[in-house]
């Protein structure tokens, strides 16, 4: 699907991607340092200090998607303390304070990075919201997907992704699923710029 593989050149930081564009299990993801809601500066590294590895995530407060895992999120470093995260905004047009406003309505407990133009996204090849990336503290890495098959925990045909990635990688074995498709809202897209209808 073309939306899955092109960036349209008009939006910022166009990208052309194929798999071979992505970064390499194993291998480290660049660090990056982003400024978050109430100001603050934060890094990637500064997130694994201490730590035995850590999961990016991107996440959008005006996906549909994204709000059905407010409390995966807001309880995720209670129940990974071993774990560093970093949820980054970068959606196309979302302003700082539709952000705001998210938190607020939503109650969201979880620091949110401002990835203005998304730059870092289209680094680690991310296209939709919600997408975690599973790294070891010197960023190498482990997982990219989705969180779970967009399945209630009771659902008969739910399935796990993040979570057993999480835990194979913390006792030190093979993560057995390293990939999974994402789906959700895209961060960049040509309708995001269209004109709007007179």
């Amino acid at each position: 699907m073309l939306g899955d593989t092109f960036l349209n050149p008009t939006l910022p930081n166009p990208k052309l991607l194929n798999p071979n564009d992505k970064q390499q299990f194993g291998e480290p993801i660049e660090n990056f340092s982003l400024t978050g809601t109430a100001g603050e500066t934060s890094s990637l590294d500064g997130a694994l200090a201490g730590k035995k590895g850590g999961v990016v995530f991107f996440w959008s407060g005006i996906c549909s998607h994204c709000v059905r895992y407010d409390l995966y999120l807001n309880t995720f470093a209670d129940r990974h303390p071993d774990l560093g995260f970093l949820v980054v905004a970068s959606r196309h047009g979302e302003s700082l304070d539709a952000i705001k406003k998210a938190i607020k309505e939503r109650n969201l407990k979880f620091p949110i990075l401002l990835d203005t133009g998304g730059k870092i996204a289209a680094e680690l090849a991310a296209l939709q919201t919600p997408r975690a990336y599973l790294i070891d503290a010197d960023r190498n890495l482990y997982y990219r997907g989705a969180i779970d098959n967009y399945k209630y925990s009771d659902d008969p045909e739910y399935l796990a992704y993040l979570d057993p990635a999480i835990s194979e990688f913390l006792e030190g074995a093979s993560v057995t699923r390293q990939e999974t498709a994402s789906f959700g809202c895209a961060i960049q897209s040509i309708y995001y710029i269209l004109p709007k209808a007179l």
